[in-house]
């Protein structure tokens, strides 16, 4: 089974990102985002996209604008994820039948998200609306809508946030920062995915 962690891999370098990125398979992440403003970040998606193939989505994270889009697909990305509401960026997004996740805060930008193709929402920050907001946000949802907490989401509150409705968690430092190698990833990544199943029950 796919697990809903996305792993967020900022700061990550081209030629570590092979490694890494096989180490959270292993692990049991297969969705990985390599944020732009990361070194050399489409050469990164280019070489996780070759290195893992089909066995992880691996796309972009903080992509702002339709260009950011075309550059990640043409690196081989296949997921778009934002940290804000660009109904642009979402329609370039599917235009591209690359999956679609971009960052909400309010009901209003769920709405405008989802009219304009949304596969899923990124709530963010998770910090600011905490599991209290989004059950408060889940009652004016559309049935079916995924939405996956960002920032503020990890080991030590998934249970909270899986009980207010979240479908799933976005991970940054928790799992990756520079300097880290891929030993020591994998070994995030295991107590990760297992605190993860633990709070799933």
């Amino acid at each position: 089974m796919t697990l809903p962690l996305i792993a967020i891999l900022r700061g990550i370098t081209p030629a570590e990102a092979p490694a890494i990125g096989t180490a959270l398979v292993n692990a049991g992440i297969t969705t990985i985002e390599v944020p732009l403003n990361s070194p050399d970040p489409l050469q990164s998606i280019a070489a996780l996209s070759r290195h893992l193939g089909d066995t992880a989505i691996v796309g972009a994270g903080t992509v702002l604008s339709v260009a950011d889009v075309n550059a990640v697909a043409q690196a081989g990305g296949q997921i778009i994820v934002s940290p804000n509401c660009n109904t642009e960026v979402i329609q370039a997004t599917k235009a591209l039948d690359l999956q679609s996740w971009p960052g909400v805060f309010t009901p209003t930008e769920a709405y405008a998200a989802l009219d304009a193709g949304a596969d899923g929402l990124k709530l963010f920050p998770g910090a600011m609306a905490g599991p209290t907001g989004l059950s408060a946000m889940r009652a004016i949802l559309p049935k079916g809508t995924l939405v996956y907490a960002v920032g503020g989401a990890g080991p030590e509150n998934f249970g909270d946030w899986i009980a207010a409705s979240a479908d799933g968690f976005g991970l940054g430092s928790a799992l990756y920062k520079p300097g880290l190698n891929a030993t020591e990833v994998g070994e995030r990544a295991t107590a990760i995915v297992a605190a993860y199943r633990t709070a799933l029950g």
